[in-house]
């Protein structure tokens, strides 16, 4: 019988909220099984990228990751080796002697994991026996037109196939097998269908009908225990997708999903209540300077600031110290992202700040990639005036500085007047005419195919952002995910999020939300919502959000109308703020990030792992709960320092005043703050299982 030490995990409190058996790891095989190893497609790659780092200290040689073989990732992210495994290299031999291609290697990412790749279209052959063997298992019938879910049925039939030659060769070590989405799930059901002795553990991490249904517009988070869920999923023409998850869901010895509020969307969705929350994390790099963010923030800032410059010429009569970069990143879901009540909050945003008269200009852009054909000529030739305009202005430095210079030598004060002829003042006339346009600045980079029915620009034309000099808030789609070797604005993603100093992301449906958790680990606040997971995740283990840079728009208990007013005060109050406010908010962002590293939520998935093999081998593993674990408790104080919450401690106008700052300067002990977070953090937190009893709100808004 094997038996770990017994692992108390405490409470704030010090009271013990759970005890747990500490895992003999080397007498144990971990896979994780996910279409997305290796293979970008959404955010599930972002999640078992980010983890492999601190899995693998932890696991060693004895975790491996699953996922599909693409010939041009392998070349560019795998290295291929031996297996140094017995029971892994004998599986592998075993397959390939059987007429499959299974590559194994080193994944190239940080913790650099094993990686078992099947190669689906090598094994296609098989698929029609193994649709039979999934209807055996469960009654499940795929159509042959569905290409996706019959990769899918490749797939999760060489997993169990894998797992079967792995447990039968292991030598008494157990094995812990991790499926996350329903594309990995027909790996499951088989092998529990086929009785292989492991551990099973399957991850959600958003149900296939709820997205679906989000982004029908329909009134979802209130009406979540009156749906027909087979209907619906017939209606959609994914009733078999469906079922292949629900069964993937209930023959797992632990379900899990990554937030409170999809938890309550499993439950309702495909009927069984999660035993564990694993929020999703990141790597978090610490910089060895303290502030050394803050000079990335500027630093990438001055070259947002050059691509303004070029893209408003002839426009460009607002002053860009004064100008604040908002932005709103992600997939094409207009209704979903929050697109739709972002764009009617920018519109009442644009007639306070002219109603004030504000001297804050805000230019908001929109990075979600739409069908383009090309780059906007406009834009380009914006770009190219800029450039101009800069090599005229360094040629003319040239020549005043050398004049300069020799007058200097020569003991004499330069005549100002004459020290540029007329040659100069001829050509930065030209410059100064080359700038002049008679349309307004574009509000898109590229040509739209869909441009008189793309949901973004409609809106733009009827809440009139068009770019007009009398707005103060100016719009920019950039309908393509960002790159360094663009030629419009070279900057990878992380690079433009943190020049920019707001992200704004008010999603309706967002089971998690990478975006805004990636601006906090960069020290960029960001908007959120009470209807993503990160958002509810915040107002848990923070008291005042804002304070720290994370306002969350409440989507599920308000109205529309409510809800984009609230929004609307959120960056109303942001304009508001002064620089040293911005600096102040921003150190507080970045010491979040604590909250959101893998060293720390890599807890919750250790809880799982614990409790699937105590289902699994209930007699050679034991979790003793002594009460129900839960992550209430622990939580950021308040600061006490100003601004407690920015839009809360600020004057009426737009400007703050030089003795407001004085008094700031008294009040505000940035050492203090971060010293009593960093006590924070270190308290050990309990881990989360979905409390009991947990029932829906009713009455609450779709919006």
């Amino acid at each position: 019988m094997l038996r770990g030490r017994s692992l108390s995990v405490t409470s704030l409190s010090g009271l013990p909220q759970w005890q747990v058996e500490e895992l003999p790891v080397e007498e144990l095989l971990l896979f994780e099984v996910a279409w997305e190893v290796t293979n970008k497609v959404g955010g599930i790659y972002t999640v078992i990228q980010t983890k492999a780092k601190t899995t693998a200290d932890e696991w060693g040689d004895n975790y491996f990751l699953i996922g599909p073989y693409f010939e041009h990732n392998m070349k560019t992210q795998v290295e291929q080796c031996e297996p140094v495994n017995d029971a892994v290299r004998r599986a592998v031999d075993a397959m390939n002697k059987h007429g499959c291609q299974v590559h194994f290697g080193r994944w190239l990412i940080e913790g650099s994991p094993y990686v078992v790749l099947f190669d689906i279209g090598y094994s296609a052959w098989n698929l029609d026996r193994w649709k039979g063997d999934l209807w055996e298992a469960c009654s499940v019938g795929i159509p042959y037109h569905d290409r996706e879910a019959n990769d899918m049925l490749i797939f999760g039939s060489l997993t169990a196939w894998f797992l079967k030659e792995v447990t039968d060769h292991v030598d008494g070590k157990h094995v812990i097998a991790q499926f996350h989405e329903w594309q990995a799930g027909i790996g499951l059901i088989l092998s529990r269908a086929r009785k292989l002795p492991i551990a099973t553990i399957f991850t959600t991490h958003a149900t296939l009908l709820g997205r679906y249904l989000c982004a029908a517009n329909i009134d979802f988070y209130n009406h979540l225990d009156k749906f027909n869920i087979d209907k619906e999923a017939g209606e959609r023409q994914i009733y078999h997708r469906y079922c292949m998850e629900r069964a993937s869901v209930h023959c797992a010895h632990v379900f899990t999903t990554v937030s409170e509020i999809t938890a309550i969307e499993a439950e309702h969705m495909l009927k069984r209540k999660p035993d564990v929350v694993t929020p999703n994390g990141l790597n978090v790099k610490k910089f060895s300077a303290v502030h050394e963010f803050q000079n990335l923030h500027a630093m990438y800032k001055a070259r947002i600031q050059d691509f303004v410059r070029g893209h408003f010429y002839g426009h460009l009569d607002f002053d860009l110290e004064k100008t604040l970069f908002l932005f709103i990143a992600g997939r094409y879901e207009f209704s979903n992202k929050g697109a739709d009540i972002f764009l009617e909050s920018l519109s009442r945003l644009n007639f306070l700040l002219r109603m004030h008269k504000s001297e804050v200009t805000v230019v908001v852009f929109f990075i979600m990639p739409a069908k383009t054909n090309n780059f906007n000529v406009e834009t380009l030739k914006g770009q190219a005036v800029r450039k101009q305009l800069w090599d005229i202005a360094h040629s003319v430095k040239e020549k005043f500085g050398k004049k300069l210079y020799d007058a200097l030598l020569r003991g004499e004060i330069p005549d100002m007047y004459n020290i540029l002829d007329r040659d100069d003042i001829t050509i930065m006339k030209r410059a100064i005419f080359s700038t002049q346009r008679q349309s307004l600045p574009p509000v898109t980079t590229h040509n739209m195919i869909d441009d008189s029915t793309d949901p973004i620009l409609s809106t733009i034309r009827r809440i009139g952002l068009f770019n007009n000099r009398t707005d103060r808030v100016k719009v920019i789609l950039h309908p393509e995910f960002l790159s360094s070797t663009s030629p419009l604005l070279p900057m990878d993603y992380e690079e433009f999020v943190r020049g920019c100093h707001l992200g704004v992301f008010p999603s309706y449906y967002e089971p998690w939300g990478y975006t805004p958790a990636e601006c906090t680990v960069m020290g960029i606040p960001s908007v959120t919502t009470n209807l993503s997971g990160f958002g509810c995740f915040m107002q848990e283990h923070v008291a005042d959000p804002t304070a720290y840079g994370i306002y969350i728009v409440d989507r599920r208990f308000r109205s529309p109308d409510d809800s984009c007013n609230q929004l609307t005060q959120f960056l109303y109050g942001f304009c508001k703020q002064s620089r040293r406010q911005r600096i102040i908010q921003r150190n507080r962002t970045e010491r979040l990030s604590d909250l959101l590293d893998w060293r720390y939520l890599g807890r919750y998935y250790q809880h799982a792992r614990h409790l699937t093999l105590s289902r699994a081998f209930p007699d050679k593993f034991h979790v003793e709960l002594t009460s129900p674990p839960t992550t209430e408790g622990f939580k950021y104080p308040r600061p006490s320092s100003v601004p407690p919450s920015p839009s809360g401690s600020q004057a009426s106008s737009p400007q703050s005043s030089d003795v407001e700052d004085e008094v700031e300067d008294e009040r505000y002990d940035e050492e203090e703050e971060a010293e009593r977070d960093r006590l924070n953090i270190k308290s050990p937190f309990s881990l989360s299982r979905v409390p009991h009893g947990k029932k829906k709100l009713h009455g609450e808004y779709k919006n």
